[in-house]
């Protein structure tokens, strides 16, 4: 019998690369604007949501998915506002698990406020979400009840403690805000690291109008970490996540602490990600109003290679970085609420 011919393998299509030949493995996808609380530095207490007409339905966000997996996006994060709000979302979690049984996607996940996570962790950690993130900016719930202008801690406290229970990886995101939550980071870190779970700071972002100057809000990461550094030992690690964050090890609870500082320091020039918002517009950058319209094609054609020359052209046109300033100016530097791009 003679040898068998050996044939090379059948290239697939090209990795989405960008100007700065950065490759894009890494979509956020806003699933809805809305939100079950309302944190005093993302919106406004006023805020005017979306009609239902203007979203994308969760099978449209679904094929749109499917074309970027097929383009070499491994990473998908889903984020709202709040996503576990949108009604039948965990339909959109179980089409997409698809893509993780056949491993053309890598990792699944969702950032959430968590006050639905226990009543959905369960689910989401069966259908291979492994990782998630939550955002919360103290411990204190009367302060707690200040930030988010409604919520109730205790609610908060029982998802995260369900999705640990369900076997997912929790991680903390906190916004640091001046005058409000910078003495108690320590007593956040400490509560974090010793539950097992990595707690990463976030400097306040100029998205969107709302009542307060954010000029009154910032607090300056640089700033935060000497003070910490006053009393931890902390490590500079090399370790990243997929996203914007740099960590450091504290040697004394052996946990690692991130900080995301867009303003002190731009994370740009690593970037792989873009974010869909749940109307169908694809921003190239958080801190840029340079955006695709994947609704219209998504709505004109039902060829998926229409919308993947979309996708193409959208991100030949990405930029190299943001310019985030906060100033005590109006408007805000980016119009958009953070809702609206995906937190």
């Amino acid at each position: 019998m003679p040898d068998a011919i050996s044939l090379p393998p059948v290239a697939g299509p090209a990795p989405l690369i960008d100007p700065f030949q950065r490759a894009i493995t890494y979509l956020r996808i806003s699933v809805t604007d809305r939100c079950d609380l309302r944190c005093a530095y993302c919106m406004s207490e006023t805020m005017q949501f979306l009609p239902k007409r203007d979203l994308l339905s969760l099978e449209e966000l679904d094929r749109l998915c499917g074309v970027f997996i097929a383009r070499g996006v491994r990473k998908l994060r889903i984020t709202g506002g709040e996503p576990l709000v949108r009604r039948d979302i965990m339909h959109l979690f179980r089409r997409l698990s698809r893509h993780l049984d056949s491993g053309a996607l890598k990792e699944l996940t969702l950032t959430t406020n968590g006050t639905q996570l226990a009543r959905f962790a369960p689910e989401l950690a069966a259908l291979g979400v492994k990782r998630i993130n939550v955002s919360l900016d103290t411990l204190d719930a009367g302060k707690f009840k200040d930030i988010t202008r409604r919520g109730d801690l205790p609610v908060v406290l029982g998802g995260i403690e369900a999705a640990r229970a369900a076997g997912m990886q929790v991680k903390i995101n906190a916004v640091a805000l001046r005058d409000v939550n910078g003495d108690e980071i320590p007593d956040m870190i400490a509560w974090a690291h010793g539950l097992g779970m990595d707690l990463t700071l976030i400097e306040v972002m100029p998205l969107g109008e709302i009542e307060a100057d954010r000029t009154d809000q910032f607090l300056p990461l640089s700033v935060v970490r000497q003070r910490l550094a006053t009393r931890y030992t902390l490590t500079d690690l090399p370790d990243r996540t997929g996203g914007p964050a740099r960590y450091v090890r504290v040697e004394e609870t052996g946990g690692r602490l991130g900080f995301i500082t867009p303003l002190t320091h731009n994370f740009c020039e690593s970037c792989n990600r873009v974010r869909l918002t749940c109307t169908g517009q694809l921003y190239l950058c958080l801190g840029q109003e340079d955006s695709a319209d994947l609704r219209a094609v998504l709505r004109a054609t039902a060829d998926d290679a229409v919308l993947a020359r979309a996708v193409e052209e959208a991100i030949s046109r990405k930029p190299k970085g943001h310019d985030f300033v906060i100033a005590r100016q109006r408007p805000a530097a980016v119009p958009r609420h953070m809702s609206v791009t995906g937190g």
